[in-house]
């Protein structure tokens, strides 16, 4: 192993701090991609001609392979070098952007959108697992949450840098902005971080990759095309099918593993398992509202791009501010009662939310999206915090593995599930009388379409109903995410443990984008 920087006898070296700072340059890129995205949808639903099940591909090829790849990423860097593999990941992570600037059509996004998630796979647990060799103990806590905010600003700036962007250029800059911050992460990583490696960790299961990508591939195809194809259509239905035999097949195969990828057995903790199905379902239902929450903005509403992203951050803004204050109020009242409190703010502004008329305005979407944000940062941090405090310190690392990969999962299936209600409800709201069946098919597709069609034909009407129809299925799916928020507040509130208090890195590190640094400290010092 490698001695950290700033190693007592050493001396304090600066250039920790620069290699920091290149850590939190390619955290922040990522984080901010999470969210880019969705603003810039619309607009390539728009000149693409994307219909909303490509949109939920655009959005989910991403998710998947990251959610994925991230835990066999992590064990190629242990065992073969966390700075060559973490160089690697931010190349491909560019080269997969540089192919989303250029792309053409719906194909090559969703191509380059998986490439990127390849690259996000290897950055995100490999940039963690480094501090430790950077920092010694007195400093790491400084650096974990200099990487938190780093990854947590991310989140707000997404919105507001996608919605410039759109508002200038092409849509394809929102992908070539993570270039030169991708090429000086690289450079950064290759001159100042340190190498270090574990080869007594777990070799990769290739097998178990392959069952988990195909399986949760197989899944979310099902969900994104049932709308359409029907749920009772042979093909959705192969998928299903498909979807659980490869699931199940992981389960038993990493059960009966000696060394397993995926420590299944780590479910079996009440603690572990209650506080990660809580996040899974908060990622549930952030990553469903980011992804139909900007077309309202847009289409329904009016904003251009830029405005869009400015309306987005009250939630962000809400949600940061729980992130930052969860510590303290976990400390007063326990996680069990702030993770329960949490989850039925969210529902009680889910509920809010799904009142909202074509003639609401902005103001009334403000202040629900203002209620949703502190509900998801009051819950998902101490949530995270709890999961990785019940679990004893020799399987922190597999247990943080395991907490994020599903909690990206949850993420993707949020975007399917809550996406394909979406589109069902909308197609079959939207009036298309007077349309030829061609035109009308294609209004179906997406409120962009619908808004595209009624200003070539001139069909005022159809702009109505559009509105009417995409209001009423975000209403539907905001109901479905108050009663999933509502559930999991009972469960957390009858059945976590009464574990009262989260301590330091652990509570501040909760961040509540994909980036994750909540996992650092555990992780990192199993794997060092």
């Amino acid at each position: 192993m490698v001695t950290p920087m700033n190693a007592p006898g050493a001396g304090p070296d600066p250039r920790r701090w620069w290699a920091l700072a290149a850590l939190v340059a390619s955290m922040l890129t990522l984080g901010f991609d999470t969210t880019i995205l969705n603003v810039a949808l619309p607009t390539m639903a728009e000149q693409l001609g994307a219909t909303t099940g490509e949109q939920q591909w655009m959005a989910d090829s991403y998710v998947v392979v990251f959610a994925a790849l991230m835990l066999p990423a992590g064990l190629l860097g242990d065992r073969f070098g966390r700075r060559r593999m973490l160089v690697a990941g931010l190349g491909i992570f560019l080269a997969g952007s540089l192919a989303g600037a250029l792309a053409g059509d719906v194909a090559a996004v969703v191509a380059a959108r998986s490439v990127m998630g390849v690259g996000a796979a290897l950055v995100i647990p490999l940039g963690l697992s480094v501090l430790p060799s950077l920092f010694a103990p007195d400093e790491r806590t400084k650096a974990v949450g200099i990487v938190s905010a780093g990854s947590t600003l991310g989140l707000p700036l997404g919105p507001i840098v996608g919605g410039w962007l759109l508002d200038h250029f092409w849509w394809g800059s929102v992908f070539l902005i993570n270039l030169p911050m991708a090429a000086i992460g690289i450079a950064a990583c290759v001159f100042l971080l340190p190498e270090t490696r574990d080869p007594a960790s777990p070799k990769v299961d290739a097998a178990s990759t392959a069952f988990t990508a195909a399986g949760l591939g197989a899944l979310i195809y099902a969900i994104i095309e049932a709308p359409g194809r029907g749920w009772g259509d042979p093909l959705v239905l192969t998928m299903s099918g498909t979807a659980v035999v490869l699931i199940a097949a992981l389960v038993l195969r990493e059960r009966r593993s000696a060394r397993p990828m995926l420590d299944m057995g780590l479910l079996t903790h009440r603690g572990f398992l209650l506080n990660t199905l809580a996040a899974t379902l908060v990622m549930f239902v952030l990553s469903g509202l980011l992804f139909v929450l900007p077309p309202y903005l847009q289409a329904v509403l009016g904003n251009d791009a830029l405005g869009t992203g400015v309306r987005l951050l009250p939630m962000m803004g809400g949600l940061v501010v729980a992130a930052r204050a969860a510590q303290p109020v976990v400390a007063r009242f326990g996680a069990r009662a702030v993770v329960s409190a949490g989850l039925t703010v969210l529902a009680f502004a889910a509920l809010l939310g799904s009142r909202t008329t074509v003639d609401s305005g902005y103001g009334f979407t403000a202040l629900w999206l203002s209620v949703a944000g502190l509900g998801f940062g009051f819950s998902i941090v101490p949530a995270m915090a709890g999961a990785l405090s019940t679990l004893p310190a020799d399987r922190a690392g597999s247990g943080s593995g395991l907490l994020m990969t599903l909690r990206q999962v949850g993420g993707a299936i949020g975007i399917a599930l809550l996406g394909s209600l979406l589109a069902g409800t909308f197609r079959d709201r939207l009036d298309v009388t007077g349309l030829p069946a061609g035109a009308a098919d294609t209004a179906g597709d997406s409120v962009i379409a619908a808004h595209l069609i009624a200003e070539r034909t001139h069909l005022t009407a159809l702009t109505g109903s559009a509105d009417d129809a995409y209001v009423h299925g975000m209403g539907l799916v905001l109901l479905v995410c108050a009663a999933a928020a509502l559930a999991s507040a009972l469960l957390a509130a009858a059945f976590l443990p009464g574990s009262p208090r989260v301590k330091n890195a652990n509570a501040r590190n909760g961040g509540p984008g994909g980036t994750g640094p909540d996992v650092v400290s555990p992780q990192a010092d199993a794997r060092q």
